[in-house]
C-alpha cells in the first residue's frame, strides 16, 4: 500500500486450530453467542456442484435482508444449522448450508490480501490480516457469506528482493478472480464485494475490471478513505507507516516488532513522482517501509479500524442491501 491519492469510493487473528475448534463446537451444538472471529487463509477454489441459479426473484434484490447492527441477528435459519452471529465462512459450510445462506442474502464478501513486506517491523501478511478481520466482522454483523481469502496480489515494486515476498501479475490476478467469481455466480451469488487493503495501482486495476455475466461487483480499497483527523500525515504516501502499523497494533500486536520500526520520509521530489506515476515503488535506501511507523499506536489503530469498518458497513453494505 503506497500512494493515497484515489478518492474514497465509499471502513489478534486466530489461527486455523481455533477455526477447527469453533467448527467442531458448532457441529456438537455448543453455540453460545458471539464467539471469536476466526480468519482463514486458504487458497480459494470454485465449487461447480451448486444448483442452478434460483428462479423467480428468490435471489434478487427483494430477497435480501436489510442491514442490521453488529451482533443483533442470531437466527439459525439463514445458513441451515449455523449461528449467523458468527462469520459465515463459505469454506466450512456444506452445499446445503451455502444454498440456505444465499437464499437469505445473495451477496458474497471476497477478501483479497497480499504476501508482501511492509518493513522490518511488520509481517508479510499485513494486508491480509487487516482485510480478513474486516471480512469476518462484516460477515458476522450482516449475516453475509464470506469467501476464503485470496492471499496473493500484485505487490508494490521494490528495488531489491525481500525474503518471503510473493506476488502474481496483474493479468494473472484478473483471470483468477474472474474464474472464481464465475463459479460463485453459478451458485446463486448476485453481488460480489471485493475487500482489499492494498492500494497499488496494478492490483486495483485487476480487481476493478472484473467481469461477470449478471452479478454486480463492488471493489473496496479500504486505504482510499480520507484519514484526515486520524493520521498526522493523511495525504502522504505510506507503506508500513503510521496507518498500517497502527492497525496491526490494534488487530495483532503480537506480530508487530516496534523495536525494529524505522521512519523513512520521502523528499518533496519523491512525493511528486509518486503522485505523477501510475504506481510507486519502495525506494532502494528505505528499510522496506515508507512513512513514520513511530507515530503508530494501538489506540489510533482502534479508531482507524472502527472508522474503516463503519464506512464500509454504511456506504457499501447498507447501500446495496435493497
Amino acid at each position: 500500500m503506497l500512494p493515497q491519492r484515489r478518492p474514497a469510493t465509499l471502513d489478534a487473528p486466530h489461527f486455523q486450530r481455533a477455526a477447527a475448534k469453533d467448527h467442531a463446537e458448532q457441529q456438537a451444538g455448543e453455540r453460545g453467542g458471539h464467539g471469536d472471529l476466526v480468519p482463514r487463509s486458504r487458497q480459494p477454489h470454485g465449487e461447480h456442484d451448486c444448483n442452478e441459479a434460483r428462479p423467480g426473484g428468490e435471489g434478487g434484490p427483494h430477497g435480501r435482508v436489510a442491514a442490521e447492527p453488529l451482533g443483533r441477528r442470531q437466527t439459525h435459519e439463514a445458513a441451515g444449522d449455523y449461528d449467523v452471529s458468527l462469520p459465515l465462512h463459505l469454506s466450512v459450510l456444506t452445499p446445503d448450508a451455502v444454498r440456505a445462506a444465499l437464499a437469505r442474502d445473495s451477496r458474497l464478501l471476497v477478501p483479497v490480501g497480499t504476501c508482501e513486506q511492509h518493513g522490518p517491523h511488520l509481517p508479510l501478511g499485513c494486508d491480509t490480516i487487516i482485510v480478513e478481520r474486516l471480512a469476518d466482522d462484516l460477515s458476522a454483523g450482516f449475516g453475509i457469506l464470506r469467501a476464503p481469502t485470496v492471499p496473493y496480489g500484485v505487490n508494490t515494486a521494490t528495488k531489491r528482493p525481500y525474503p518471503g515476498n510473493a506476488a502474481v501479475r496483474r493479468k494473472t490476478l484478473h483471470r483468477w478472480m474472474n474464474d472464481l467469481l464465475g463459479s460463485w455466480e453459478q451458485c446463486g451469488v448476485d453481488t460480489f464485494i471485493i475487500l482489499t487493503a492494498h492500494g497499488h495501482d496494478p492490483h486495483q486495476e485487476a480487481l476493478s475490471t472484473l467481469r461477470t455475466r449478471r452479478a454486480r461487483v463492488f471493489t473496496v480499497d479500504i486505504f482510499a478513505l480520507d484519514f484526515t483527523g486520524y493520521l498526522e500525515d493523511p495525504a502522504g504516501p505510506t507503506h508500513g507507516g503510521e496507518l498500517d502499523t497502527s492497525l496491526m497494533l490494534h488487530l495483532a500486536p503480537e506480530l508487530v516488532r516496534m523495536d525494529l520500526a524505522q521512519d523513512y520520509l520521502l523528499s518533496d521530489r519523491q512525493v511528486e513522482r509518486y503522485r505523477r506515476q501510475a504506481a510507486g515503488s519502495v525506494p532502494a535506501l528505505s528499510p522496506g517501509s515508507v512513512g513514520r511507523p513511530s507515530l503508530a499506536s494501538a489506540e489510533k489503530g482502534a479508531r482507524l479500524y472502527k472508522m474503516i469498518h463503519d464506512r464500509i458497513a454504511t456506504r457499501v453494505l447498507g447501500a446495496v442491501a435493497a
